[in-house]
């Protein structure tokens, strides 16, 4: 009898607060539109965002939708996609922080040559340094969900390339800054392309190879393209910078509570875990190459200290094009050398 007056009580009372024009909590709804360029069958929309928006849906029990635009589905072009978080064109993006280059800059610490070697380790140095120093500078027009690097970047093309000299001439896709002026050190052409185009690009020559870490290769078909692949043991020749960036309006309306659960599914464990993920996914990806029969070609680190040297003018030109910005380049480099060395 307890029971059944206590459930008949709550019910009294929600009607009431109907009746008042008070909404019961788990009657609020929130639809968050998430945009993003690969299509959803793809490694990071398949094995991250799908996981990061499930999570989020659950936690919020049922309260917070999240609608998954894949393949720039919502217009646009990859570039565009801060500017449509930051305009609300969409909620939520993920992107690649170098498709935009210089606008934020203190992330191409992490796209240097040869300043990579575990996504892991650099994605969670990535999340403190943001914390640091970009959160109220580089990304103050955005509210940012995570960050992160993807594995071993690396060369896949028509050519073998063991030594940088095998470069030159190439056209390369290069998908950063800080890869394109390493092509351009060692003789290539860079040729600007988002990595949706690299199969139509390599199909009718317009370049001879791409820049792409492993786990891309198989949504782009990329062993099916070029014979040749290039990865170096040790630190990475690049990687590239991601962010998963929130309209800034958009957070601050939702509610205390679904705020709560969008800041328990970000922050420092997301970005080390997508980040993991991402590199994980390599494995899998090289081995598609190696049943194709392809050649892939591993400089070792005694070797790439020929590809390191060549790298040095580009650290040096970065520092100071950082510091006109008012920004130390070197502390950069420094702290983030420290903490990736810091990470368990």
């Amino acid at each position: 009898m307890t029971t059944r007056r206590s459930l008949l009580g709550l019910v009294g009372a929600t009607a009431l607060g109907i009746g008042l024009g008070i909404a019961p909590a788990f009657a609020q709804e929130v639809t968050l539109r998430l945009h993003q360029f690969l299509p959803p069958q793809a490694n990071v929309p398949k094995l991250v965002l799908d996981v990061w928006a499930d999570n989020v849906e659950a936690a919020s029990e049922g309260r917070i939708e999240i609608e998954r635009y894949p393949s720039m589905q919502l217009g646009g072009t990859p570039p565009e996609l801060m500017d449509q978080a930051m305009d609300g064109v969409a909620d939520i993006v993920w992107a690649v922080v170098g498709f935009t280059p210089g606008r934020f800059p203190q992330t191409e610490v992490f796209e240097l040559p040869f300043m990579v070697e575990d996504a892991r380790a650099a994605s969670s140095a990535y999340w403190q340094m943001f914390e640091t120093h970009m959160k109220d500078a580089d990304f103050k027009d955005l509210h940012i969900l995570g960050t992160w690097v993807h594995g071993p970047g690396m060369l896949h093309t028509k050519q073998p390339v063991a030594v940088p000299s095998d470069l030159e001439g190439m056209k390369i896709r290069g998908g950063s800054r800080m890869v394109n002026q390493l092509l351009e050190t060692v003789g290539a052409t860079p040729v600007g392309l988002p990595v949706t185009g690299i199969p139509e690009a390599l199909s009718k020559g317009v370049i001879d190879g791409t820049t792409i870490p492993w786990e891309v290769t198989t949504s782009l078909k990329v062993p099916e393209l070029v014979g040749n692949h290039t990865e170096f043991d040790g630190p990475a020749i690049y990687v590239l910078t991601f962010v998963l960036a929130m309209n800034k309006d958009r957070y601050e309306s939702l509610p205390d509570d679904l705020k709560k659960v969008i800041d328990d599914n970000s922050g420092l464990e997301f970005s080390v875990f997508a980040g993991g993920t991402q590199a994980d996914a390599d494995g899998p990806a090289r081995q598609v190459a190696v049943d194709a029969g392809n050649n892939i070609i591993t400089v070792t680190e005694e070797q790439a200290a020929e590809w390191e040297k060549i790298a040095k003018p580009i650290y040096e030109s970065w520092v100071a094009d950082m510091n006109s910005k008012g920004i130390d380049g070197q502390a950069l480099i420094d702290e983030a050398r420290r903490l990736m060395s810091e990470y368990n």
